[in-house]
């Protein structure tokens, strides 16, 4: 028998149902599910400093499990002397078993070590069912050696979902194990 992650067990064994109660679907069709799960890092300095993008791309590739690639300038812009097509950013988009695997070890192992941590924010909607989460420090994943940081940074963090509405999308968030705050 094939691996399945405890996330992905849950969703069809009752989350499935639970959003099926509660917003009253027709078909299991309606259901909203997680589409994909997007890590994303601006590295600015990389324009002064090419190793950044470096260090960059192994920190979000041992987060993430999964290669990541440099995302590219798409314009000059003389202020900041940045060429296109010069590595600026890193990110990884994770779909399947390894999304469930990466969201698991978000909700159980690195938010519980954010420092005063009382949970995310429900702002975070972009009026379509996606969610966004920025997250300060990279140094909350266990995967991340804290003495080999060259430099605290953030990431942000879009969880792409199937749903029509942010109320249905923040359901579907809140049953997979997101904390949100409470208002």
């Amino acid at each position: 028998m094939a691996y399945v992650p405890r996330l992905k067990e849950e969703y069809n064994s009752r989350i499935k149902a639970a959003l099926t109660e509660e917003f009253g679907y027709k078909n299991i069709m309606q259901v909203p599910k997680l589409q994909k799960i997007v890590i994303s890092k601006g590295v600015g300095a990389a324009v002064a400093d090419k190793k950044l993008i470096d260090y960059a791309l192994d920190e979000v590739t041992k987060i993430s499990g999964q290669k990541a690639i440099a995302t590219m300038s798409k314009k000059d812009v003389a202020s900041f002397k940045l060429r296109k097509g010069m590595p600026i950013g890193v990110k990884v988009t994770l779909r399947g078993q390894k999304m469930y695997e990466f969201l698991d070890r978000l909700v159980t192992a690195s938010l519980p070590r954010v420092r005063d941590f009382r949970g995310i924010k429900s702002t975070g909607f972009d009026g379509r069912g996606n969610y966004n989460l920025g997250i300060i420090e990279q140094i909350i994943f266990p995967e991340i050696d804290i003495d080999k940081v060259n430099k605290i940074s953030g990431m942000d963090i879009t969880f792409v979902t199937s749903a029509d509405t942010d109320k249905e999308a923040k359901s579907l968030l809140n049953e997979l194990g997101l904390p949100f705050k409470k208002n």
